[in-house]
């Protein structure tokens, strides 16, 4: 991303560019909070969620401000595995919801209940 100048917001640096900064921020937060686990997961059928906190919390992120269908294929992919307690999408969504069961946050939302120690 070194010299790349300025990132368009849709494009596929801006997503990279997007998770890298989420990612710092779980990555602080383990380190200085947590003192747990970050990695990445992928599910039984071959879908891949960025990140896994703590061994219990799927995240997902998604440099996006509106959200398809396919966004939650490896959510739900690993929701079906019952493998975590929650399931969350980060994304430039405006307003947090639930689909069926997959938490999905303004990023601004996420970070704030992720240093509150407050995800579910």
């Amino acid at each position: 991303m070194q010299h790349a100048g300025r990132i368009a917001q849709k494009s596929k640096l801006f997503g990279d560019a997007f998770e890298a900064f989420i990612f710092q921020e779980l990555a602080g937060y383990r380190d200085y909070i947590s003192h747990g686990t970050l990695h990445y997961c992928r599910s039984e059928v071959h879908y891949e969620v960025d990140f896994i906190l703590d061994e219990n919390i799927a995240i997902e992120v998604k440099g996006k401000s509106r959200l398809s269908k396919d966004d939650f294929k490896g959510m739900r992919a690993l929701q079906a595995e019952k493998a975590m307690k929650s399931y969350i999408i980060v994304s430039l969504e405006s307003v947090p919801r639930d689909v069926d069961g997959i938490c999905v946050m303004p990023w601004e939302t996420f970070l704030k209940d992720l240093w509150a120690g407050a995800l579910k």
